[in-house]
């Protein structure tokens, strides 16, 4: 059984699925989701996450700020721990392969694709509508400090996360590490 949340699935899994085959997939509610989420255990141990100094000029300087804000008052809102976590997970990517190396293009790798995105505020139309003022100054501030080498050390070398509310496909190929309020966080399988 493939479990979804708002159409949060591999698109792969349910070629040729209809809501009505419950063989194939099924939509969770928001509280099956969180059991669902709840039921995973946490991995012992979490990789920990490398202290970057941001390097270029005061102009790039400060779009890397504006990004890094960017993401975090979109995927978390007000909240300031959510908001450093959800930084330190994009910080952590820019050092992995596979991801861009520039701020701004891991927080928009995927955003002209409706589905594929890497954080769903960048495709799913969330920026069209204007946040609420409610957080910036936070965001702004703990972005400038994330780029001078602070580590939110609670999420560690973290390189994706979900609200608890949605059980996304890829769970099962990462180990959970930490859950900082709604979100649930984590990173690559550790090898023995």
């Amino acid at each position: 059984v493939v479990y979804c949340y708002y159409y949060i699935c591999a698109p792969s899994l349910l070629n040729g699925w209809h809501e009505s085959d419950q063989n194939v997939a099924r939509r969770l509610s928001m509280e099956e989701s969180r059991e669902k989420n709840a039921s995973i255990p946490f991995a012992a141990g979490q990789g920990r996450a490398e202290a970057l100094r941001f390097r270029g000029s005061a102009a790039a300087r400060e779009q890397a700020v504006q990004c890094l804000a960017t993401a975090a008052v979109y995927e978390a809102g007000d909240d300031e721990r959510g908001q450093k976590a959800v930084m330190q997970v994009v910080l952590n990517r820019l050092v992995r392969p596979g991801y861009p190396k520039t701020v701004c293009g891991v927080v928009y790798q995927g955003a002209s694709r409706t589905t594929g995105c890497q954080f769903s505020f960048s495709c799913d139309g969330s920026q069209s509508r204007r946040p609420e003022r409610a957080g910036w100054s936070t965001a702004r501030t703990a972005a400038r400090r994330a780029l001078f080498g602070h580590v939110f050390t609670p999420v560690g070398a973290a390189t994706h996360y979900h609200a608890d509310w949605v059980v996304p496909y890829w769970i099962g190929s990462l180990d959970k590490i930490a859950q900082v309020q709604s979100h649930i966080f984590y990173q690559a399988h550790r090898r023995s």
